[in-house]
């Protein structure tokens, strides 16, 4: 049987001609059955290495991915490729969950996602020896590791897995993993002599500038007309989001918000908008942009300091995927370095708080002692907190602690589909139809589009719905809200509610006790990536390089780019960035001619450097100075 190789796989599916720098090599490692750990920062193209194998080899590709909506999307990006893959997440019943499993077993599926907590069930890991499992690719793989910065405690089950698969390859991926990180990976996950690759972590197109400032939304203006263009701008809170995207649009920006608190059809419509060129500015939290490869971004904002470099970076890098110039700013009062050195205490809350919010998260649930391991509740949080006139911050940071200790886990965000099944007969139903021609169409379809739809409540799309009938969205609801009142179907609407998970079952509070020395080292390895931030802003030294060595990256030279190495009075632009800024200059002057003003405001640089490569564009004849001072197009 012939196997087609990596290069007609990526030409097929994705329609590229060449990999990237490395991937070709991480794939044939893959193939030669070699357990394999790829760090390949934001935008590197993570995925076509464990797909592309996957699809050459038989059988099915076992992904462990840590989020629902990051597991949604790559099978919804596969499925468009004619690729078959299905994901298994809470959002399931335990038939659709069956069906997806039997699927497998028949060789119908390519790629099978499951969260690490799925790892837990002994049910699934039992069903797993009957699966044709051909390779195990774990993304995310840093959240193995209680030194990263998002440690998930139900990743340390994933070795578990090779208890039931035997000599199956493991390839684990991640953007950003620290030397020490790296180490705990490969001592975790158990891998066997595995093959290392790094990607570098310079981006020799991104500029990185840090700006200290009182006044955020008026730089922030001045930020996006100078890179005009697709711009993400993070900030740490909901509120804030909505609060700055109400200012960009009153000063005549195309600019919306984006959080995990909105519903999915919202987070979606939104982010088509983005993609598409509706709008130009997504003001979020860091919800957004896992999974999304808008390779246009030519501005990336924080308008609040992140806690760890491994956010910044991740978030930052989503600017200039295309390969052209781009900036990464971050904006900063002096006060919030003060907060951030404060976080380590409040992250790490004392014992005596923690038992505290456990028990209250207990007696809300009404949980008797000695129960609920493996029970879910939704759990409204801010309802919570008020209830027991808690701190809602401080709340978080328990729940952290006791999703850590494998206590209990808080699921932020999980999306219930609506529902419906019929609950009268056929003639019933007939006699209705009759009464109520309005609602006719709208039966008609239910009946025509979901089978099994009087026998078991099924899950149905109101969008769908709606598409069918060339009806407004409301109106399917308002249809359906009245189909259900009139005792004709049983409709549940879609949600979307944060979940606890109890993993053991409820003890006396006062009996309650964590791993301490873990606890405290947690908390010293936070503080440390908090000092690393603020040496970050602070330091003198180019601000890639800074990145470069966190990451263990030891190879690469000053960027260039930088605001740091922009205006160091030691040393001239590179050569590299001096090619960035000529490109950037032409592109300007092609749309208009400009006087040097002009050009110094719209393409933001340093005055005497501007001067420079001015002159050397005029010296080759690619431009021309008139008798009015404007540069134009030679």
């Amino acid at each position: 049987m012939h196997h087609p190789t990596p290069q007609e796989i990526l030409q097929q599916y994705w329609g590229y001609d060449q990999f990237r720098p490395i991937q070709e090599d991480i794939i044939q490692a893959v193939l030669n059955g070699k357990d394999t750990l790829a760090i390949l920062p934001t935008g590197g193209g993570k995925s076509i290495c464990f797909q592309v194998p996957a699809l050459i080899k038989d059988g099915t590709c076992l992904v462990i991915s840590p989020l629902i909506a990051l597991m949604m999307d790559q099978v919804v990006k596969l499925n468009q490729l004619g690729i078959s893959a299905k994901a298994i997440h809470t959002g399931l019943s335990s038939d659709e969950i069956e069906d997806i499993i039997t699927w497998c077993e028949e060789g119908e599926l390519k790629f099978l996602y499951v969260s690490p907590e799925r790892l837990n069930s002994t049910k699934f890991l039992e069903r797993l020896e009957d699966l044709p499992i051909s390779m195990i690719a774990v993304d995310e793989a840093h959240c193995i590791s209680q030194w990263g910065y998002d440690f998930r405690p139900a990743y340390l089950h994933i070795a578990s897995v090779k208890t039931y698969l035997n000599k199956i390859p493991i390839i684990a991926l991640t953007a950003s993993a620290t030397p020490k990180v790296k180490a705990d990976i490969v001592e975790k996950l158990e891998l066997k002599n595995p093959s290392f690759f790094f990607g570098s972590f310079a981006r020799e197109n991104l500029a990185y500038q840090v700006a200290q400032t009182d006044d955020k939304i008026n730089v922030l203006k001045k930020l996006l007309i100078q890179h005009p263009g697709t711009s993400i701008v993070y900030c740490r809170t909901r509120k804030r989001t909505k609060e700055f995207s109400d200012l960009l649009q009153q000063f005549q920006f195309k600019a919306d918000f984006y959080h995990a608190g909105l519903s999915q059809e919202q987070r979606t419509a939104k982010q088509q908008d983005w993609i598409s060129g509706k709008i130009d500015c997504i003001v979020c939290t860091n919800a957004f942009g896992m999974g999304i490869d808008k390779p246009d971004v030519r501005l990336v904002v924080h308008m609040d300091v992140p806690d760890c470099l491994e956010n910044y970076y991740q978030e930052a890098g989503r600017a200039g995927r295309d390969g052209k110039y781009s900036a990464a700013v971050l904006l900063y009062r002096n006060q919030e370095l003060e907060e951030l050195k404060q976080l380590p205490n409040q992250k790490f809350p004392g014992i005596d708080i923690i038992r505290k919010v456990y028990k209250a998260i207990c007696n809300y649930f009404q949980l008797p002692i000695g129960s609920g391991n493996g029970k879910f509740f939704d759990f409204d949080i801010q309802a919570f907190t008020n209830a027991f006139k808690l701190n809602l911050f401080e709340v978080l940071n328990c729940l952290d602690i006791l999703k850590q200790e494998e206590i209990l886990t808080f699921q932020d965000q999980v999306f219930n589909p609506s529902t419906l099944m019929f609950t009268t007969d056929r003639r019933m139903l007939e006699l209705f139809e009759v009464d109520h021609k309005n609602l006719e169409p709208l039966i008609k379809i239910l009946l025509r589009t979901y089978g099994g739809i009087f026998d078991n409540p099924t899950k149905i799309n109101e969008s769908q719905i709606a598409w069918l009938l060339k009806w407004d969205i409301s109106n399917v609801r308002d249809a359906l809200r009245k189909l259900h009142q009139f005792g004709i179907i049983e409709y549940l609407p879609s949600k979307e509610s944060a979940q606890i998970l109890f993993q053991q079952e409820r003890i006396q509070a006062d009996e309650l006790q964590i791993n301490y020395p873990h606890y405290i080292a947690r908390k010293k390895e936070y503080a440390h990536r908090i000092e690393n931030m603020i040496k970050f802003i602070q330091s003198k030294a180019c601000r890639s390089m800074i990145i470069s060595d966190y990451f263990g990256d030891t190879q690469q030279k000053t960027c260039g780019i930088c605001d740091r190495c922009i205006t160091s009075a030691n040393s001239e632009p590179s050569k590299k960035y001096i090619s960035n800024l000529l490109k950037k200059i032409k592109i300007e002057i092609t749309k208009r001619e400009m006087t040097f003003e002009e050009l110094r405001i719209v393409i933001e640089q340093d005055e005497r450097i501007l001067k420079n490569v001015l002159e050397i564009l005029q010296k080759e004849g690619q431009i021309i100075s008139g008798i009015d001072g404007k540069f134009s197009e030679k």
